[in-house]
Formats: C-alpha cells, sequence, structure tokens
C-alpha cells in the first residue's frame, strides 16, 4: 500500500514538473514590447536558425523548446520567411502560428503605367519603404544598372508598372531589382524575335511605348498612335509629340506650348527621330502596341475634348481636324441664347 502511494507521489510530482516545463518554455507568454520587435526569418532558413532569431529578440523563452513544440506539431518545415513584427504577450503555438501562417510585414504600392522614375520613387517614399533621392541614385547610377548596361539614363522605361508587395526593410536595390525582374519577364523569345523583324533594341522599344503611353488617354487607339509614330519615322517626319519635349525626370511640368519651343535631346519637334531614352515607364499594353502597331496611312493625330483623337494622313486633313475641333469647343464654350 505504501509503495503505491509513492509511486502516485512521484507519477504526480512527474507530472507537475512536465506541466511546469511544458508552461515556462511553451505556453509561457513574452512579456509586451513597445515599439514591436521585427524579426526577419531568410529563405531557407531551419527551424532551429528560426528559435535563435526569436529567443534572441525576446519573442521566445527558450530555443529548444520552440524546435520540439514545432517538430512534435508537425510545423517544423512550413515556416514563411519575412519580417516579422511581434508585440510580445504570446507563447510558443501563437509565435509559430503567425510564421505558419506568413503574419509578416507587408507593404503594398501600386505603380501605375506612364510615370518617371522619380516620381516611382515618390509613391516607395509616401508608402515609407526609400527615400526618394536614394532611389533616383540607386535607379540612374546603382551597381545593378551597371552590371545590365543601361547607360546614363540608368532605369527610366524598365520598371514595370505593377502593384508589388514589399517587406518594409527593402533596400532601394532590392525594389529596383523586383521592378526590373517584372519588365525583362515581358521580354520573351517572341518578343526578342519581333524586336528583331522591327529592328529596335529594348530600350528603343521601351522609348516608344513610353510615348504611345503618354499620348494614348483611351486604351483602343494605342495602336493607331503607333503606327503614326512608325509611318513619320519611315518617310523622315519628326515624331512632334508634345510630351517629349515636356519630358523631365521629375516629371511633365511645363505647358506644352512652351516646351515645344525648348531645344533638347527629348523635344521630338527638334530631333528627327526617337529621344535617346523613355520619357516614362510603359505599361505593357502601350509596350505591345509598339510591339505590333496597326497598319494605317496616317500621319498625323488630334486629341479631341474626351481624350479621342482624329487621325489623318495628310496636313490639310490634320489642320481641318483642328479647325473642327476648335470649332466644336467654341460651340460649347458660347452662351445659348
Amino acid at each position: 500500500m505504501r509503495t503505491a502511494s509513492v509511486t502516485l507521489v512521484a507519477a504526480t510530482l512527474v507530472f507537475l514538473a512536465a506541466v511546469s516545463v511544458y508552461y515556462y518554455f511553451i505556453i509561457r507568454a513574452a512579456p509586451l514590447f513597445a515599439p514591436p520587435r521585427i524579426v526577419s526569418i531568410h529563405k531557407g532558413d531551419s527551424v532551429a536558425s528560426a528559435a535563435r532569431l526569436l529567443r534572441r529578440s525576446g519573442v521566445i523563452a527558450n530555443t529548444l523548446g520552440f524546435i520540439v513544440y514545432a517538430e512534435l506539431s508537425g510545423q517544423a518545415g512550413r515556416i514563411k520567411p519575412g519580417d516579422y513584427a511581434f508585440k510580445g504577450g504570446e507563447g510558443t503555438p501563437e509565435v509559430l502560428r503567425h510564421l505558419v501562417n506568413g503574419d509578416f510585414l507587408i507593404v503594398t504600392v501600386t505603380i501605375p503605367e506612364g510615370v518617371t522614375v522619380h516620381q516611382i520613387g515618390e509613391r516607395l517614399e509616401a508608402a515609407g519603404l526609400v527615400c526618394d533621392n536614394v532611389f533616383d541614385q540607386t535607379a540612374f547610377d546603382g551597381p545593378l544598372i551597371k552590371q545590365l548596361g543601361l547607360g546614363a539614363l540608368g532605369a527610366e522605361g524598365f520598371l514595370f508598372p505593377a502593384t508589388y508587395h514589399f517587406s518594409p526593410l527593402a533596400s532601394s536595390d532590392e525594389i529596383l531589382a523586383a521592378m526590373l525582374e517584372r519588365f525583362y519577364s515581358v521580354l520573351t523569345p517572341q518578343v526578342e524575335n519581333r524586336l528583331f523583324e522591327l529592328s529596335l533594341d529594348a530600350r528603343q522599344l521601351v522609348t516608344m511605348a513610353s510615348i504611345i503611353e503618354k499620348e494614348a488617354r483611351v486604351a483602343g487607339e494605342r495602336r493607331l498612335i503607333a503606327s503614326v509614330f512608325y509611318n513619320r519615322l519611315a518617310v523622315g517626319m519628326p515624331l512632334q509629340s508634345d510630351p517629349t519635349a515636356q519630358y523631365n525626370y521629375a516629371g511633365e511640368v511645363e505647358r506644352a506650348a512652351a516646351a515645344i519651343r525648348v531645344r533638347s535631346l527629348f523635344n521630338t519637334y527638334t530631333i528627327p527621330d526617337l529621344p535617346p531614352g523613355p520619357i516614362a515607364n510603359p505599361g505593357l499594353d502601350s509596350i505591345q502596341a509598339a510591339l505590333y502597331p496597326a497598319h494605317t496611312p496616317y500621319l498625323y493625330f488630334v486629341a479631341r475634348q474626351d481624350g479621342t483623337h482624329i487621325f489623318s494622313r495628310s496636313l490639310r486633313e490634320h489642320e481641318q481636324a483642328i479647325a473642327r475641333i476648335k470649332h466644336d469647343s467654341d460651340q460649347r464654350r458660347s452662351p445659348r441664347s
């Protein structure tokens, strides 16, 4: 009888010790942190590496306890890389759940079609990612630009407009690499073959696409606008595109009527060819229009008030179109009798 009692007491003590250990190393929550502590789990990190990082930051109480719990729960191989913010007050199960669910910090930035590198930098700065002047420097003269041989004009035109998801700790180089990677994924073998047919290189493609992007207000007219520019190049006519004259890396700031009178390498009123580089970062639709322009006899176009254009084959037709648009505008402005 006495032996049974001793055994029961011993078992109870072992059970209580096990519960205490489980609570102390697994369940016990870390203190609350102010501000939250950031832990970066990198791709390829083992559960042991993650545990050491978490323990070093004070997020978990014990490295071995975290590893054992992760292994026994079958979740050791399901940890997702990312930057995690921990506010404290959580035990190992809750911490591990965040890592498995991928509750990492993320900043979403949408880059629209037709903006410049500098304007992209402004958006990134507004999102709290980088200083725009730092991004400018990286995009025009950074290591990646030199490796890709993009030259003095840098990444202008090669940053693909899209919605991106970045770590809040992402560097300018990492952000630039993500945008360039999206652009170069567009340059498929089919596109490369098409460039060969058009006798264009990648820079000339994005230069043409950027002009189309800035001129086109209606998606369905992109290929028509492209045809006008290609037709002009074929007969040696200047493109005479207002956005090229207005271009500067900060974005369009000068009125077209004044800009076209200023001589510059980008002003296609004063140069007989494509400008030396893109005037914006074009989207896929404009790139496709530059690759596959419509077949038309048009050499001119002029914008209506609603953003659509009238396309013309001759200067005479073009002048008539301008006069018609002016007449319609005057009619709208004149008071009704």
